[in-house]
């Protein structure tokens, strides 16, 4: 391998021991050939690769038949299930960048998939993404955020854009008290609201610190800060303020309330599935599930197996994994 496999320990999917890239090619190569797709075949070794192990088999596949996997992958399947797959087999920041356009294709802009997105990746992270979105389109994210997006929630954006986030995993308590007094300057003490301020502390200040911030906040003005935001905002700029607090205070609770969104009412929502289940399973889906089962009394594995069917299914519960007792 070209370069070390990291992964959480949170995630449900994690390398496989005695990986064998060359190996793994062949079996996929095989359940293209001939009339008809071994699916399960597809589905088995994919969800039990990391990503970083799917690049080495994709680097394989090339090496061994002079062929583009994915372009195979994509040939021989179709629907929901062709979109895991797919969403599996390109870099984390491919996938992000290519949900990215989605969410701003079109007449109208999904802003969630947008908040989502900036919102819960690394600095690292928001920079590579960047960098595919503007191979893959031609135009830089920034100028399509600033083409699709105006206002308070535009700026909120650019400012999550530039990836300036302190990532250190302590608050610092004295600084805390400083934000939040001047958080109360910034709204529930003045008329009208300096939105400038809540932006820098909100996307430039640790998530870890954000937390003493808030509740340095309800110490001053006896108030949650959620319902602060309510007051002072509203629409998108609204809804991305109170989506980064609610990251900020329980990441794992905030996927979770997203995928059952995602899944409930009328129809489901795929393509958030997909996009949820793909980019966490790597990183803390182990918690997620423990927040979906606190939120629904159910197990996301339960709610997957009743709302979705046939292939994309069976790929969509072993990303997630089941339990001992499911």
């Amino acid at each position: 391998m070209a370069a070390k496999d990291e992964y959480n320990v949170r995630g449900t999917v994690k390398p496989s021991p005695g990986f064998n890239a060359y190996h793994d090619a062949e079996n996929l190569r095989n359940s293209m050939k001939g009339l008809g797709t071994d699916e399960d075949v597809i589905i088995d070794l994919l969800s039990s690769r990391t990503n970083f192990q799917r690049q080495q088999i994709i680097k394989s596949f090339k090496s061994s038949y002079d062929q583009n996997l994915i372009d195979e992958l994509k040939s021989e399947l179709g629907g929901n299930f062709e979109a895991v797959v797919e969403g599996l087999m390109l870099t984390p920041a491919k996938f992000d960048a290519q949900q990215l356009n989605y969410a701003m294709e079109g007449a109208g802009t999904d802003e969630h998939v947008l908040l989502e997105i900036l919102a819960t990746r690394t600095n690292k992270q928001i920079y590579e993404l960047a960098d595919a979105y503007q191979t893959e389109n031609a135009v830089s994210l920034k100028e399509s955020i600033q083409c699709d997006n105006a206002g308070d929630f535009e700026n909120l954006l650019l400012a999550l854009l530039k990836a300036k986030r302190d990532e250190s995993i302590v608050g610092d308590s004295s600084l805390a008290q400083v934000d939040a007094q001047e958080l109360f300057a910034a709204g529930e003490d003045k008329w009208g609201t300096d939105e400038t301020k809540f932006i820098k502390v909100f996307c430039r200040r640790s998530f870890a610190h954000l937390r003493k911030v808030f509740e340095e906040y309800f110490q001053i003005t006896n108030k949650d800060v959620e319902d602060s935001i309510k007051d002072e905002m509203s629409g998108s700029f609204q809804m991305g303020m109170l989506a980064l607090v609610q990251y900020a205070k329980n990441p794992a609770g905030y996927f979770a309330n997203k995928l059952f969104e995602a899944m409930s009412g009328a129809g489901t929502d795929d393509r958030g599935l997909i996009r949820i289940i793909i980019s966490r399973s790597e990183v803390d889906m182990m918690d997620i599930k423990i927040e979906f089962l606190k939120l629904c009394g159910k197990s996301l594995f339960s709610y997957i197996e009743d709302d979705v069917g046939g292939d994309y299914r069976k790929i969509l519960l072993r990303l997630c994994g089941k339990e001992e007792d499911e």
